[in-house]
Formats: structure tokens, C-alpha cells, sequence
């Protein structure tokens, strides 16, 4: 097997071992795009729009206020008017937000070095789900 595609095959383990372990923790889990929104607001610097965040993520605004309403249920976001620009709404973290970044974080590192330690392979047969 090319070194690429055992390097992407490691990847794709870790990717999958940070998933399983965010859907078995306490509490809701988020959805692939709400996690996309959430990980852009807090990994990457500046102020964060509604409009920004759907320019950069290429999708549309309607995706963005949805994902961000459940941002807000679950208390990892919220929307605060710009008070430069009345029109425009603005995406804050929260305590709760960066105690979640901080867990995944957690996560990736314990599902890199399982990976690291698996030889980038894991003994188990991983079952596929159809769909």
C-alpha cells in the first residue's frame, strides 16, 4: 500500500475514533456542519458572520442560522449584534464552547496516539455502515 494512502488510511481511523467518541459522550452530539461552524468560529481568528461563515464554508445562510441555532440551544455559541454595523450579527464563544474544544482536543490526542500505536492500524475488523 502507497505510504499516501496509509497515511490517509490513519487519518481516516483517527477521524473515526474522535467521531465514535464525541457521539458516546453525555449530552447531544453535533451534526457534521454544525461542528464545521463551531470548529471555524473557534480555530480561526477575527470575528465570524453569519454571511462570512457561509461565504467560507459554501453554504447557504439559512445553513448557517440553523446551525448556529443549535449552537446556541446547546450554549457553545451566540449571535450578538455587530454594534458597527446594525445589520450584520456577530458569533461569540462561550465558556461552555471552549470546554468542548478543549475535550476534543483531548480526544484527537488519545485517537492519534491509539493510531500511532496501531501502526496507523487497528487488530479489529471495522464494520462499514451502508448509506
Amino acid at each position: 500500500m502507497p505510504a499516501s494512502s496509509s497515511a490517509t488510511d490513519t487519518l481516516l481511523d483517527i477521524l473515526r475514533d474522535t467521531v465514535v467518541s464525541l457521539v458516546r459522550r453525555e449530552g447531544p452530539d453535533l451534526s457534521a456542519r454544525q461542528l464545521a461552524v463551531f470548529l471555524t468560529c473557534y480555530l480561526q481568528d477575527g470575528n465570524h458572520t453569519v454571511r462570512g461563515l457561509a461565504a467560507e464554508l459554501h453554504v447557504s445562510k439559512p445553513a448557517i442560522t440553523r446551525a448556529l441555532d443549535r449552537l446556541g440551544e446547546l450554549e457553545l455559541a451566540r449571535r450578538k449584534v455587530d454594534p458597527q454595523d446594525r445589520r450584520s450579527v456577530l458569533v461569540q464563544r462561550t465558556l461552555k464552547g471552549s470546554a468542548l474544544l478543549r475535550d476534543l482536543k483531548h480526544i484527537l490526542t488519545e485517537a492519534a496516539a491509539e493510531a500511532k500505536k496501531n501502526g496507523g492500524h487497528d487488530d479489529q475488523p471495522r464494520k462499514v455502515a451502508n448509506g
